[in-house]
């Protein structure tokens, strides 16, 4: 019976283990999945290049997609977004226009625009199936 035990444990670990390993992964996965707002932040930051800091973003949102956002929803996804690895930030010369203050721009990291790929190859195959969106002689 102990040998029962004993086995019936042994299994029972790895069993836990194989759940937590399991459970680091979908968190892990978790952190490759962008909502729509990060998706255009992440975007805007890429397009903006050297000049993608919080209000050009906001700026531009709003020129380009009509859509407003508030600066403080912008710098948390920001923030987000650099936690998460798909940007890096660095802080830009101070000027007098922001009283001294130095502006935090933002870059694009090679696993950004690898999610930005991924994302645009993905929704041009969900594109691909609407019947409305295909253009005649083309896809």
């Amino acid at each position: 019976m102990i040998g029962g035990r004993d086995s019936y444990f042994t299994s029972t670990c790895k069993s836990f283990n194989f759940l937590f390993i399991c459970l680091a992964k979908y968190k892990d996965m978790a952190k490759e999945y962008l909502g729509e707002f990060e998706e255009l932040i992440l975007t805007l930051v890429a397009a903006l290049q050297e000049d993608a800091y919080g209000a050009a973003i906001a700026e531009e949102m709003e020129t380009r997609v009509k859509r407003e956002a508030n600066l403080s929803a912008i710098h948390v996804t920001l923030y987000r977004l650099e936690d998460k690895g798909f940007i890096k930030s660095s802080l830009g010369g101070a000027t007098n226009e922001r009283g001294g203050r130095r502006k935090r721009i933002y870059t694009i990291t090679s696993a950004g625009m690898a999610m930005l790929k991924a994302m645009k190859e993905s929704r041009m195959e969900l594109w691909k199936l609407v019947p409305q969106l295909k253009i005649a002689g083309g896809n």
